[in-house]
């Protein structure tokens, strides 16, 4: 049966009631009060062995008291409730010593649940360094749906470790914000974050573009490149579309995962990392086990804490809020103020966002601009929801139309990727080196490795089709037959 004594201070009589019955019929021996003063009595006079408070107290903040409770007794466990349902919330509750933060509505179960993990066994002390105050308007992510609640709380925990993070999640869904989150509020947050799109770079650069590259370690390396290791050392390194990773630079990447070490290409001395590891993809990264594309043993290293992100169609509720902060933000930029009817806002709330928040974001920014009065009527939303379903898959995936289309595609990410930056020197031969490699392998599969009919079908002469597969290292297997 389980026992010990629950201080809780609410401003609400029926929470300190619903609160004590059920805390009640549990064993548990409750006692309740609705402000600050009174809890703050017990705990000095040494009572209680759990304390659930919630923020907002009519004589003192419930944030404020955490401290104080923590300096006199520091290993009594301290919950938090609040309605205020903000990642902000459950950060600063993290920060400020709490055992763990509960939002407004909860479920009594839950509640129960908790109660019994926090007075089972001693309290670790967490880092009490308390983050810089923030208005609501400058969080990070947006949304009070139990879905992403269930996500500020994850955060919370994970910004008082140095733990490796996969986040999962469509397109869209905002991986990289938190993953910024994780930073920000994290203990790494004075140290540099540096992002990179695995997608965005051509394979055979991903390496030296992570590592850094010595002079003349390849074509065009005419001095020493810094790699993006170096660049967040002492803070994080935000590895996003992971699944696109050449498996070359995978087993890069495990060495400094297993020995905390890398080495620049071209480069023969170990060099020691101190850089906190984030991950995301869009992928199933068992699949690519599977089929040999991903390595099992990264796999298991980058997966020490999954992270789902849920897709807007998961957590409706939430686009409302996203609606106001878009428009807020457009009339910061200098658009025009804008507002929805509320028949508007339902049809947000209905529709299946196949291209998750950010194809919301777009909207919102696109109606700022092109439509003309200050309120956005349903029949604006229809119209723009109604756009045909080819054409709306074409500007969400934004797959290209032809080969050349794809190729500035691939080379505005890679540009973009850099930043301020310009990429390393020559890359015209390794954008062209790159193309190549594809387009032999492929004719020399669909004429079964004959040699003499690829160099006809490529329009080249035969002994420079010889030169180009040694040097490109493709393996001629004669006589396959296509499936």
């Amino acid at each position: 049966m389980p026992s010990g004594t629950i201080l809780i201070a609410d401003d609400d009589a029926a929470i300190r009631t619903v609160l004590n019955q059920a805390l009640g019929r549990a064993g548990y021996d409750v006692r309740t009060t609705g402000t600050a003063a009174g809890l703050w009595r017990w705990v000095a006079a040494g009572d209680g062995n759990l304390v659930i408070t919630d923020v907002v107290l009519p004589d003192e903040s419930g944030f404020d008291l955490i401290p104080r409770i923590k300096r006199i007794r520091p290993d009594l466990p301290i919950v938090v409730m609040s309605a205020q349902n903000t990642l902000l919330t459950a950060i600063t509750a993290a920060e400020r010593g709490a055992f763990d933060y509960l939002p407004k509505p909860f479920d009594l179960k839950e509640l129960t649940a908790l109660v019994q993990r926090a007075l089972s066994g001693p309290q670790t002390k967490r880092d009490l360094s308390a983050h810089g105050e923030e208005g609501a308007d400058g969080l990070p992510l947006i949304g009070r749906s139990p879905a992403m609640q269930e996500i500020y709380r994850v955060i919370a925990r994970l910004t008082q470790t140095d733990l490796t993070v996969m986040i999962m999640g469509e397109s869209g869904t905002g991986k990289e914000l938190v993953a910024r989150a994780l930073h920000d509020y994290g203990k790494r947050r004075n140290g540099p974050f540096v992002a990179v799109n695995m997608a965005a770079i051509p394979k055979e650069l991903v390496e030296a573009e992570l590592f850094g590259h010595e002079r003349g370690a390849f074509t065009g390396a005419t001095n020493r490149g810094v790699g993006r290791f170096e660049q967040a050392e002492g803070g994080t390194l935000f590895l996003d579309e992971i699944g696109d990773m050449p498996l070359e630079a995978q087993t890069r990447l495990l060495r400094v995962l297993q020995q905390g070490e890398y080495t620049t290409v071209g480069g023969r001395l170990p060099i020691k990392t101190d850089v906190r590891i984030i991950a995301a993809t869009n992928r199933d990264l068992r699949q690519l086990i599977a089929q040999g594309l991903f390595r099992e043993d990264l796999y298991y290293r980058l997966n020490v804490v999954p992270l789902r992100l849920p897709p807007l169609r998961e957590r409706s509720e939430d686009v409302p809020d996203l609606v106001r902060h878009f428009l807020r933000r457009a009339g910061e930029e200098g658009l025009p103020s804008k507002r929805l009817e509320p028949d508007a806002l339902d049809l947000l709330r209905r529709y299946r966002w196949p291209g998750n928040v950010r194809e919301l974001e777009n909207l919102i920014r696109r109606l700022a601009v092109l439509h003309s009065g200050e309120v956005i009527p349903a029949s604006a939303i229809e119209a723009e929801l109604a756009e045909p379903p080819r054409l709306a898959e074409a500007s969400i995936t934004g797959e290209p139309e032809s080969l050349a289309a794809a190729v500035e595609q691939h080379l505005n990410r890679y540009f973009a990727a850099h930043g301020d930056r310009l990429p390393p020197p020559g890359l015209y031969d390794r954008i062209v080196h790159e193309v190549e490699r594809p387009l032999i392998s492929i004719c020399l599969g669909a004429t079964r490795g004959n040699q003499i009919r690829a160099a006809h079908l490529l329009g080249l002469n035969r002994n420079t089709l010889r030169k180009k597969v040694r040097d490109l290292g493709l393996e001629v297997i004669r006589g396959l037959k296509a499936d």
